[in-house]
């Protein structure tokens, strides 16, 4: 839904519109009006291909708030176009539209005369989001997981023909794309948005973008947008200085940059600022029908020492290192979000423990439904880096994500940060020989879609891609002409599939009451159980194996009954070794980690083995 547009509201801060107000619109006598607030600029004209940019000849006049310009011009669609803005120090900038819909990039850095896409509802975010419902994320850079031979990009058309059904096939319930929103330079990928109204051009044309979102909502996939309101690039054609001086950045030398990512802050608090950004979110739910937004770099928006030595941040005023002004803009967007669409999906990356991050805003939190779980992350892949000679010394690695896991509402995220920066691929993370590899990896995902919290991982690691990620090449998919990647993507396909087939795995994520411990210090054979619980009760037990030998005849304390080896890592069908022959296990009465009854199983090295309980 919308509303009227207001700008009292919009310079107060609380419009989520102002994108029907300022940029290019249709004007119902002809032509288009284009309106741009420079509150600091001393005149503004328009050039663009309408009137042979001449920078003298279409002068924009000041509305009521004297600090915004309108006029109206006789452009079509399809026509480029930038702001002039003349400075009080005599310069003369060139702008492109902040609130453009379409940009020619990558032929140039103009924005486009186009009519936005029309208002679509979407049942999904009409009904609030239940947490007990299976969440599993194919993270993707539209721009980077096919290319064409010449190294050129997919379209949003061909990844509509390509990625769609492939995500479906696969058994991911959403995707995540790494950030669309216009950008000038590939190597940020994405994250130095310039475009915060504008699908990129390099992919084809708006509404091409919407119909690839319509597609996987034809095929049951939610779609989550990597969203980026940190920061922005110094791009002089940008927001950058807009009106000659700092605008959409704050003014003060301690809040103006991340001087480790080289780009500016924007000026939370600001009213217009904070309209901009819940403008830009609140119009991709409206007009392309998204279903969540991932919120990129949330620790840089929360303290003011993000990055910073001390003396080069001056704190709050209760004297901590609080952004006071982000922190609010950050409740204010999930409130608005939630207002207008509630079953919107907001997901934080937040990497450090500041207190209830997904706790809603009405009960003092920041109101996101998910944040990552990057302890978690770093942890566990810490840990299968190391020879498992050697695991027995880091087995706390394993087990310390317990100690906070129901703290918050978690993502448990393989994310792209993962896999560049000589960090290697998940696979080539594994140490061993090349068997032990996919066998390490297979055994990771195991114990991922069993520990508590939604799943996200990035394109690559479903064929074992022993390269790294690169921005400029697509992903090998030709592996799979290779009989253990191919096995490799069956895996996490079958993986997948069960996840969502199993509600032990996804039903109770949040607390004690969904998961139970069965072994927990064994770090001399690095070994962990436990138990997974769904609503109603239903049992699943994970065993997992992260030692380089098979265990024979090791004992589990476990509660009486019959349990049936349900899926394992080690099926040949997956590239293992088929160890795992014996389908049904009986305890009996030998106590056993605590417990009165017990099974005994034999676990081959880096093997994940789920049960199910049946009696």
């Amino acid at each position: 839904m919308s509303v009227k547009f207001s700008l009292t509201d919009f310079h107060n801060g609380t419009s989520c519109n102002a994108y029907e107000f300022y940029g290019c619109h249709r004007h119902k006598g002809g032509g288009y009006v284009f309106r741009v607030w420079a509150p600091h600029a001393q005149s503004v004209t328009l050039v663009g291909t309408f009137n042979g940019w001449d920078d003298g000849n279409l002068r924009l006049k000041r509305l009521e708030d004297n600090e915004s310009f309108e006029i109206t011009a006789d452009a079509k669609a399809g026509d480029k176009y930038q702001f002039c803005i003349y400075t009080y120090d005599g310069r003369k900038i060139l702008k492109s539209d902040p609130y453009s819909f379409r940009s020619d990039f990558s032929k140039d850095f103009y924005s486009v005369v186009c009519d936005p896409v029309a208002k679509c509802e979407n049942p999904y975010t009409q009904i609030s989001e239940a947490y007990a419902k299976p969440l599993n994320i194919y993270e993707v850079s539209l721009l980077s997981w096919k290319r064409h031979e010449d190294k050129s990009y997919y379209s949003f058309k061909e990844l509509e023909a390509e990625l769609v059904p492939y995500v479906k096939d696969m058994g991911y319930t959403h995707v995540e794309f790494m950030p669309i929103t216009e950008f000038p330079y590939d190597g940020s990928w994405g994250y130095q948005v310039t475009g915060y109204f504008c699908p990129t051009g390099r992919l084809g044309l708006p509404e091409d973008f919407r119909s690839l979102i319509a597609a996987f909502h034809k095929n049951g996939i939610r779609v989550i947008l990597d969203w980026v309101p940190a920061h922005f690039p110094k791009d002089d054609f940008g927001l950058y200085e807009f009106d000659g001086q700092p605008l959409y950045e704050c003014p003060l030398w301690d809040k103006m940059e991340h001087s480790g990512w080289g780009t500016r802050k924007f000026d939370f608090g600001r009213g217009e600022i904070d309209s901009f950004l819940l403008s830009s979110a609140h119009f991709f739910f409206e007009r392309y029908a998204i279903d969540g937004i991932r919120v990129d770099a949330v620790a840089s928006m929360l303290y003011l020492d993000y990055d910073k030595r001390a003396g080069d941040w001056t704190p709050n005023i209760y004297g901590d290192n609080r952004n006071l002004e982000a922190i609010e803009f950050i409740k204010k967007l999930n409130s608005t979000l939630k207002s207008h669409f509630p079953g919107a999906i907001t997901v934080a990356e937040e990497s450090t423990s500041f207190d209830g991050v997904t706790r809603p805003v009405e009960y003092g939190g920041l109101g996101f439904d998910y944040k990552w779980n990057m302890g978690w992350m770093n942890d566990v892949l810490f840990y299968c880096r190391q020879d498992p000679y050697f695991r027995n010394h880091h087995h706390g690695k394993l087990t310390f994500s317990l100690m906070y896991a129901f703290s918050e509402k978690y993502v448990l995220p393989l994310s792209h940060d993962e896999v560049v920066h000589v960090k290697g691929s998940i696979v080539n993370k594994m140490p061993g020989e090349y068997d032990d590899k996919f066998a390490g990896e297979r055994a990771l995902l195991g114990f991922m879609y069993a520990h508590p919290g939604k799943k996200l991982n990035f394109m690559g690691y479903e064929v074992a891609q022993f390269k790294e990620w690169n921005f400029e090449e697509g992903i090998e998919f030709f592996l799979t002409k290779f009989e253990k990647h191919a096995k490799m993507q069956a895996f996490v396909k079958a993986l997948n599939l069960f996840y969502k087939n199993c509600p032990a795995l996804y039903e109770v994520d949040d607390g004690w009451s969904g998961f139970e411990w069965l072994v927990v210090d064994d770090k001399f054979n690095n070994l962990i159980a436990f138990n997974r619980y769904s609503a109603s009760g239903e049992n699943l037990t994970a065993v997992i194996n992260f030692s380089g030998v098979d265990l024979r005849g090791y004992r589990i304390g476990i509660h009486k009954g019959k349990y049936r080896t349900a899926f394992t890592t080690d099926d040949k069908a997956f590239g293992g070794n088929g160890k795992i022959r014996k389908r049904v296990f009986n305890t009996v009465k030998q106590a056993s980690n605590g417990k009165d009854y017990s099974i005994s199983l034999d676990i081959p090295k880096l093997t994940c083995v789920y049960l199910i309980k049946e009696k």
